[in-house]
C-alpha cells in the first residue's frame, strides 16, 4: 500500500526547537507516523506538553531542556538519542532566526550571529549525527528548516535571509558529501500560523494583505510543514536528496513588506 511508504515505524528522530510552532508539529507528526523522539528546546513546560501528545500517539519522547544556540549542546543530542533509544534515523534542524533590522544598522557581528544560529548549529548536529546514524542504522535522513526569505529578498532581512539562503545551499552541499547513505533535504516554509506570526496574523488588515498576496490565498498551518517533513523523512521520500521543498502557498514574491523608507 502506498500509504505504508509514509510510515516511520520504530525510527528515532531528533527534533530541535520542538517546544512549539513548526518543531512541535513535526515532532507530533513523526510520532503519529510511528517514530520515537528526542525533543529539545528552552522551555520545559512546552516540551512536556509535546511529550504528552507524542505519548497519546503511542510513542516515546525524551525531553532535553537546553539553549540550542550553543553548537556543542546541539551536537550532544545525537548521543542522547542513541543512549535513550539505541539508534538514530532522522534529524530535523529547526533552530534559527534573526530579528529584522535595516541593512545599514546590521553589523558584521549581526551577520555572524545569524550564520552561527541558523547554519552553525545545524552543522554541529549533522557532524555528530551522521556517524551515529551509520553505526546504528546504516542510513539516515536530515531535514533542515530554512525559509522562503532565503529565496525571496525583503527589506530588513539581510542577516536572516542570508543565513537561511546559506542553510539551503549547505543542504545541497551536504547531500553530495553524505550520499548515498544519508539523505539531506530542506523545507522552506512561507508564512505559517505560529506564535512568531501572531502579531501580524492578529491584525485583520495585515493578514488579509498577506493572504491576498499568496497564490493559494491562505496562510500556512504548522501541519503543512509536518506533512512535508514526514514525506522527506519516510521511505516515500527515499529518492530525494539535496532538495529544498518550498511549502509557501506558491509565493513568487514576499507577501509582506516592512515599510522602510527609501534612501
Amino acid at each position: 500500500m502506498i500509504l505504508d511508504q509514509f510510515r516511520l515505524d520504530d525510527r528515532v528522530a531528533v527534533v530541535t526547537g520542538a517546544g512549539r510552532g513548526l518543531g512541535a508539529a513535526v515532532a507530533v507528526g513523526f510520532a503519529q507516523a510511528g517514530a520515537d523522539l528526542v525533543i529539545a528546546a528552552r522551555t520545559e513546560s512546552d516540551l512536556r506538553q509535546i511529550a504528552e501528545e507524542v505519548a497519546a500517539a503511542g510513542r516515546r519522547a525524551h525531553v532535553v531542556v537546553a539553549d540550542l544556540a550553543d553548537p556543542e549542546t546541539v551536537a550532544g543530542l545525537a548521543e542522547i538519542a542513541v543512549e535513550q533509544f539505541g539508534r538514530l534515523d532522522i534529524v530535523v534542524n529547526n533552530v534559527g532566526g534573526a530579528m529584522p533590522k535595516p541593512l545599514l544598522d546590521t553589523s558584521p557581528g549581526d551577520l555572524a550571529d545569524a550564520f552561527s544560529f541558523n547554519v552553525g548549529t545545524a552543522h554541529a548536529l549533522v557532524r555528530a549525527a551522521v556517524p551515529r546514524m551509520l553505526a546504528t542504522t546504516g542510513t539516515g535522513s536530515i531535514i533542515n528548516i530554512t525559509s522562503t526569505m532565503g529565496r525571496l529578498p525583503g527589506r530588513a532581512f539581510a542577516a536572516y535571509a542570508t543565513a537561511k539562503a546559506a542553510l539551503a545551499h549547505y543542504t545541497r552541499s551536504a547531500a553530495l558529501d553524505l550520499s548515498p547513505r544519508i539523505r539531506v533535504n530542506a523545507i522552506a516554509p512561507g508564512s505559517i500560523l505560529t506564535s512568531a506570526l501572531a502579531v501580524v496574523a492578529g491584525n485583520d488588515e495585515m493578514r488579509t494583505q498577506m493572504e491576498q498576496a499568496t497564490p493559494l490565498k491562505r496562510l500556512g498551518e504548522p501541519t503543512d510543514i509536518a506533512a512535508a517533513a514526514v514525506f522527506l523523512a519516510s521511505p516515500a521520500g527515499s529518492f530525494l536528496t539535496g532538495k529544498v521543498l518550498e511549502v509557501d502557498g506558491g509565493l513568487i514574491a514576499p507577501n509582506l513588506t516592512i515599510p522602510l523608507p527609501d534612501l
